[in-house]
């Protein structure tokens, strides 16, 4: 598993398949601060327990001058559905490749009741306007996290 890029490093450019048909790319977000978020999978409890929470704070963050955007393996459908499910109005890049995901360095080995597979580990990072990494949260605990990135994304310049 690649290594997730260190604070002040470049962060990896990228461009996905979102939901709602069309690309996201890094390059969309240029000039601006980005909350990038990596979950297991779509319409599972602490996943949407997170989108929701980013969600709520969307107009914060906009106040912030920072962007959202969620990201999993799951296909672009499967976006499209948790997003009507759950009224979200952050976006969602899919990818099903897992080559974002590895240049990330959250994709890899995990383990659940003995079985081991390949999956995504919950990651979130605060991308600055400059384009490098200005925080990164890894092992994501969800209760709180949205606020806490929050308050970094005000305090980043």
């Amino acid at each position: 598993m690649a290594e997730i890029p260190p604070q002040g490093a470049p962060a990896p450019a990228f461009t996905l398949p979102r939901d709602g048909g069309g690309t996201v790319s890094l390059s969309d977000f240029s000039g601006r601060k980005l909350v990038l978020y990596f979950y297991p999978k779509a319409d599972t409890p602490g996943c949407t327990k997170e989108a929701i929470a980013f969600n709520g704070l969307r107009a914060e963050f906009e106040k912030a001058d920072t962007a959202i955007l969620g990201v999993s393996a799951d296909p672009v459908a499967k976006q499209d559905k948790f997003k009507t499910k759950y009224d979200l109005d952050i976006p969602l890049g899919s990818d099903e490749s897992t080559a974002m995901l590895e240049a990330y360095g959250v994709w890899g080995e995990k383990s659940m009741y003995g079985r081991k597979y390949m999956g995504i580990e919950r990651v979130t990072l605060l991308i600055g306007r400059d384009g490098t990494i200005a925080r990164v949260w890894p092992k994501v605990k969800v209760t709180g996290h949205a606020e806490e990135v929050l308050e970094a994304a005000r305090a980043l310049a």
